[in-house]
């Protein structure tokens, strides 16, 4: 009787929910940045990242996204940019071939979810908040974008001669558009 007990109960408690385990599509998907040099806006892409997406929009508590970018891949189209970027004064692939964003949990503000985290470049390790908007196309089919803001000082980007905002912008912008379908 106590064993019947026992199953009735654990049959009554609700059961742990789990968020879907997505896979990027990456020929659909883009990681970009946008900022400013002398006044004038730019923007480049990571061409080399990987993303792990856990989500489910009506149980936050259980989603997680874990997305590494390989840094030397930054492209922006100019090639002074492009060949400035890996060096030691901004990125320092050399040493930093990484950036690593992990979420520290996901919440509701508003009608918005943002995704809090954090981000490693450079050595350096910052929390940021990332706007998430998430949208099921299909049952196999879901995009994520995801936008939020670094202070590029914050992680050493743009050091020395570089270092000053009024040539290059304090803030860059972060967007991602990622297609989804369940693993």
């Amino acid at each position: 009787m106590k064993r019947l007990a026992i199953l009735l109960l654990a049959l009554a408690l609700p059961s742990a929910a789990a968020a879907t385990d997505y896979r990027v599509l990456p020929a659909l998907s883009h990681l970009n940045f946008q900022g400013t040099y002398q006044g004038a806006a730019f923007s480049g892409s990571f061409n080399d990242w990987t993303a792990a997406i856990s989500y489910d929009p009506a149980d936050l508590a259980h989603a997680k996204f874990d997305v590494v970018v390989t840094l030397a891949s930054a492209k922006t189209g100019d090639s002074d940019q492009d060949s400035a970027l890996p060096r030691e004064s901004f990125f320092d692939v050399a040493k930093f071939p990484s950036a690593h964003f992990v979420t520290t949990g996901l919440r509701r503000e508003g009608n918005s979810v943002i995704a809090d985290g954090q981000l490693t470049l450079r050595g350096v390790t910052k929390p940021v908040s990332l706007g998430v908007v998430f949208r099921t196309q299909s049952p196999q089919s879901s995009t994520l974008d995801v936008a939020g803001k670094v202070q590029r000082l914050d992680f050493g980007v743009g050091s020395g001669d570089y270092a000053d905002t009024s040539v290059i912008g304090a803030t860059v912008k972060i967007t991602a558009h990622l297609q989804l379908v369940p693993k």
